[in-house]
């Protein structure tokens, strides 16, 4: 009989490779289609581009960077409360544990007998997943590991529509860059959702259908402030 395929331990890697993707493509390419909308020059757009694209790479591994740490220390203080509440009054944190047991359906006897025994294999863990809902000790996410992979996922997906303007003519510019553009993004929801055994055809819609209304709104701001540089 075949295995089940659960896809839920990706979850986390999923996510924030996506989110930097996808936060690459969409800045890079609204933020290209508005300055070529106003006019700017094509050696001006290109190095807006790469201006851009470092500085939203930076801000993605900043921003990662610090999310992840707060959560670490949120999780590490938590789990410090746990350990000393575990030493100072363990028959109430069984008697706690039990009581979380019972009201996932356990009967009364078997919880007490079951939460005993979880807490003579490992106290603090039982209590990090029952009480916290923490699966696995805090300090597991690596806050540097996180800020490299979300500074490489918005510069990969950044590069695309900054291909596009580079290689495009003059007058093809927007039309090259939204194209690029609005293709990365369906592959990109495709992938995603193939990667997370997600059904592909609303994955692909929803990236490119949020992707063309930031390029949209940008050109019309781009043509508002419509100058030659």
């Amino acid at each position: 009989m075949p295995k089940e395929g659960h896809y839920i331990n990706r979850s986390n890697w999923l996510r924030a490779s996506v989110l930097g993707a996808n936060d690459g493509i969409v800045s890079i390419s609204s933020l290209l289609v508005g300055v070529t909308s106003a006019g700017m020059a094509q050696g001006s757009i290109v190095l807006t581009g790469f201006a851009g694209l470092t500085a939203g790479a930076l801000s993605m591994a900043a921003g990662e960077y610090v999310s992840v740490s707060a959560q670490a220390d949120v999780e590490a203080a938590d789990l410090e409360r746990e350990r000393v509440a575990l030493e100072e009054d363990p028959d109430y944190e069984l008697e706690e544990l039990a009581e979380g047991l019972e009201n996932r359906g356990v009967d009364a006897k078997l919880a007490l007998r079951v939460a005993t025994q979880m807490t003579d294999h490992d106290a603090l863990g039982a209590h990090a997943r029952e009480e916290l809902g923490m699966f696995g000790l805090a300090g597991q996410a690596n806050p540097l590991q996180a800020a490299g992979a979300s500074a490489l996922a918005f510069a990969l997906g950044g590069a695309f529509p900054l291909g596009a303007a580079l290689v495009a003519p003059s007058g093809a510019a927007i039309v090259a860059i939204a194209v690029v553009a609005v293709a990365a993004l369906a592959l990109l929801g495709g992938g995603g959702a193939v990667l997370g055994g997600a059904p592909v055809r609303p994955a692909v819609t929803r990236a490119v259908v949020w992707g063309v209304v930031a390029m949209v709104f940008t050109a019309g701001v781009g043509q508002l402030f419509e100058a030659v540089v």
